[in-house]
């Protein structure tokens, strides 16, 4: 199991650098951000925007993974995302997930670019419009499509991403048809547990849920014919999930628990001096002193422990997300390239350049 940290941009960089050097010297696999213009009760106070701040991250760190946790159609195009998380990858030398969700009509800024208010089945229209279209345009130099949401007229992103094909998706899905898209797009998967946080969820309802959902993301990967072993399954602690940070043991607790439900990437925030995600600092560097070596151990054999033997015909995992062995024509390569990975829809296709490997 992987462990990674949310940092929410609310400091000046000569601030938030610090946490951003130290989660990588702590030994975390991946520092993240929202993407928003404000985010809920934090919008009277300080907020720094996206993109310059994962760009200073990069400069800053060599290592820990970055990424969005999560881009928001509300106020983006994927024409100016496309060529941001391209530019973001390259700075960063291939570490740069690029998170997406179908944008949060409660977050405080989701009316600031249009105030059309869209109803859920509208808001998965625009998040399928807006995932194909980002796919299309990190993967195409030259690009044109006409949706009902988006429309673009030879969008050009020349520059290739050093992660091949593209750029890796964490999509954050709960429902089928965005389960769906994350079959079909998707090298990471992103929840937080309960779809709507209804009132009364507990930790066990929200392990439960969890669960479910891994279940149901298996079942979407079936349909198209995808191991879902190759999607980086990620959970974002919330405070419907308990309280991480409440000891070493209680963050091992909660990531065995998690693993076991199928989770392959936990996420916790970086401890805030008060209000939400409040904690203490010192707890969170015992537990990367203490706890994160066993925690990553964990992996399928808690899953499986949980669940029912295999079906006949069952496939064992393919390649996982960064640094898989790429393939060519359906066959191993004989050399690793960092990010590499297959999606469904290259199926029939070379999905590397020879120049991707240096094996012809």
């Amino acid at each position: 199991m992987r462990v990674g940290v949310v940092i929410l941009p609310e400091r000046r960089w000569r601030h938030s650098g610090e946490l951003w050097r130290r989660a990588e010297d702590l030994g975390f696999d991946s520092a993240w951000m929202y993407d928003h213009l404000w985010w809920r009760s934090l919008g009277a106070g300080e907020w720094f925007a996206t993109v310059p701040v994962l760009t200073a991250a990069a400069c800053a760190t060599s290592r820990i993974r970055i990424g969005t946790l999560v881009t928001s159609p509300n106020f983006r195009h994927p024409v100016v995302t496309a060529s941001e998380a391209m530019t973001v990858d390259d700075i960063s030398g291939g570490r740069f997930t690029l998170g997406i969700g179908a944008g949060s009509p409660g977050a405080g800024d989701s009316g600031v670019v249009d105030d059309t208010v869209l109803t859920p089945g509208e808001r998965a229209d625009r998040f399928a419009e807006f995932v194909e279209l980002t796919d299309r345009l990190l993967r195409d130099p030259v690009t044109s499509y006409e949706g009902r949401f988006y429309r673009t007229s030879e969008a050009r992103v020349i520059a290739s991403c050093v992660q091949r094909p593209r750029v890796p998706f964490a999509l954050a899905a709960t429902g089928p048809r965005g389960l769906a898209l994350v079959a079909r797009y998707g090298q990471g998967w992103v929840t937080l547990g309960p779809p709507a946080f209804p009132e009364g969820v507990t930790p066990a309802s929200c392990l439960a849920a969890v669960r479910d959902q891994t279940d149901r993301l298996r079942a979407a990967c079936e349909a198209v014919d995808r191991d879902a072993d190759e999607i980086d399954r990620i959970f974002v602690v919330t405070p419907a999930a308990g309280d991480p940070l409440a000891s070493p043991e209680s963050f091992e607790e909660m990531a065995v628990d998690y693993a076991k439900a199928g989770i392959t990437h936990l996420v916790i925030h970086w401890p805030r001096a008060e209000g939400v995600y409040a904690g203490d600092p010192a707890m969170l560097e015992r537990v990367a002193g203490e706890v994160l070596p066993r925690v990553r151990a964990l992996g399928p054999e808690e899953e499986k422990r949980t669940r029912a033997p295999p079906a006949p015909g069952f496939r064992p995992p393919g390649p996982r997300l960064f640094g898989a062995r790429c393939t060519r024509a359906g066959q191993h390569c004989r050399a690793t390239t960092r990010g590499a990975y297959r999606l469904p829809q290259d199926r029939g296709h070379r999905p590397f350049d020879v120049d991707d490997c240096g094996v012809p």
